[in-house]
C-alpha cells in the first residue's frame, strides 16, 4: 500500500491537472459560443472576448507540462533532480496563473470605465443583442442615453462574471503548491536530506 503522503500528493497532482483541463474547456466553450451569440451568451461573450484566453491555454499547457514531470519523479524516486524541476515548474505555473488572474481582478476594476469602448467596438447585431439583454432596465436607445443607470445592471452582471472565471480556473493552484511542499518535506525527512 501506498504511503498516506505519497497518495495525498497523487490526489492533488490528478487535481492540478484537472485544472489544466478545466481551463483548456473554458477557453473551447468560450470561443465556441463565440461564434453565434444569442441573448444569454452575449454578456458573456463580451467580456470573455477581452478575457486572456489565449494566456489561459499557455497556462494549461504549462500544468500539463508539470503535471507530466511529476509523473517522471514519481518513476525515478531515487533522481531528486526531477523533483526539484517539478517543483520550480509549479512556482512557474503559480507565477504565469498570478499574472493572468491578476489581469483578469484588474478588467474588473476598470469594467464600468471600459463599457462605452466595449460597445462602441462591437457590431450592430451584437448591440441589439445586448440591448435585448438588458430591456427591462434600458428599453430603447433613447432611455439609455437619458438615464446614467443603464451601465449598472450590466456592470454588476460583468463583476460577478469574471469574479466567478477568476475563482473557477485559477484556484486550485494554491491547493497544489501546499500540498507539493507538504510532499517534498517527507521525502527528505526520510532521506535526512535538508529542505529544497
Amino acid at each position: 500500500m501506498l504511503p498516506l503522503y505519497l497518495c495525498i500528493f497523487l490526489l492533488a497532482d490528478v487535481m492540478f491537472a484537472a485544472t489544466g483541463g478545466l481551463l483548456i474547456a473554458v477557453v473551447l466553450i468560450s470561443k465556441r459560443d463565440m461564434v453565434a451569440p444569442t441573448t444569454e451568451t452575449v454578456a458573456p461573450n463580451l467580456l470573455l472576448a477581452h478575457a486572456p484566453l489565449n494566456s489561459a491555454l499557455f497556462d494549461a499547457g504549462l500544468i500539463f507540462f508539470t503535471f507530466l514531470v511529476s509523473i517522471f519523479g514519481l518513476i525515478f524516486t531515487t533522481k531528486r533532480a526531477w523533483l526539484k524541476v517539478h517543483c520550480w515548474m509549479v512556482l512557474g505555473c503559480i507565477i504565469v496563473t498570478l499574472v493572468i488572474g491578476l489581469q483578469i481582478w484588474f478588467s474588473t476594476l476598470k469594467t464600468r470605465a471600459n463599457l462605452a469602448v466595449m460597445w462602441d467596438a462591437e457590431s450592430p447585431q451584437m448591440q441589439d443583442l445586448l440591448q435585448e439583454r438588458t430591456d427591462s432596465t434600458c428599453p430603447s436607445p433613447l432611455v439609455a442615453s437619458e438615464k446614467p443607470d443603464c451601465v449598472g445592471p450590466f456592470s454588476e452582471f460583468a463583476n460577478g462574471f469574471l469574479d466567478q472565471v477568476f475563482s473557477a480556473m485559477f484556484g486550485m493552484v494554491v491547493l497544489k503548491k501546499r500540498e507539493e511542499e507538504e510532499r517534498y518535506r517527507h521525502i527528505d525527512e526520510k532521506s535526512n536530506y535538508t529542505r529544497i
